[in-house]
């Protein structure tokens, strides 16, 4: 069996975000794996934009995800929903016409400085995602909450219950990624 290949969307730009923390925690969690965190920092969408053609961000991106055996999507919680710059991700994907998600297995999850863990950004992410028909791994859902305080000073995730949670969900995506190579 081939290495499986392993994408991460992190909803955060920061460099030192929570959300990119989490998702490394994530895909140490996955085990052995080719990883590559997908860029979205891209043009805000726009249809004159896009009938001058897509950007060629976004075609590779595209092509990135289409290669992917699995994926993670991370999101911050910015106003009771998902960041600005996951959500045009989301949008300029849309218009490549491959459908990139489909059938895909992805787990999604949350880190926010709220005790709720990014709750209604990943519930928002989750509906967003629907349109595309992923396989969307319904849980355990991860939603960490006051996230700032929930690493060490090397980004490394101290919460041993999300530890837990992350070895179980990144199992379940492990399953299906190999299943779906075979």
């Amino acid at each position: 069996m081939a290495e499986l290949k392993l994408v991460g969307i992190c909803g955060s730009l920061r460099k030192a975000s929570t959300n990119r923390m989490l998702m490394m925690a994530a895909v140490e969690h996955f085990g052995p794996a080719d990883f590559e965190e997908m860029d979205i920092d891209w043009p805000v969408y726009n249809g004159d934009v896009e009938a001058e053609g897509i950007p060629e961000a976004v075609l590779k991106a595209d092509e990135l995800l289409r290669s992917a055996d699995a994926v993670i999507v991370t999101t911050p919680e910015y106003n009771k929903g998902i960041s600005g710059s996951l959500k045009n991700a989301l949008d300029w994907l849309s218009r490549t016409k491959t459908q990139p998600w489909a059938g895909r297995p992805v787990a999604v999850m949350s880190a926010a400085a709220g005790v709720q863990g990014g709750a209604r950004a990943q519930s928002m992410l989750r509906l967003c995602l629907n349109p595309f028909r992923p396989h969307v791994i319904p849980g355990p859902e991860i939603m960490l909450g006051q996230s700032g305080q929930q690493f060490d000073e090397n980004g490394k995730l101290t919460n041993d219950g999300t530890h837990k949670f992350l070895g179980e969900l990144m199992g379940q995506l492990r399953e299906l990624a190999e299943a779906r190579q075979s």
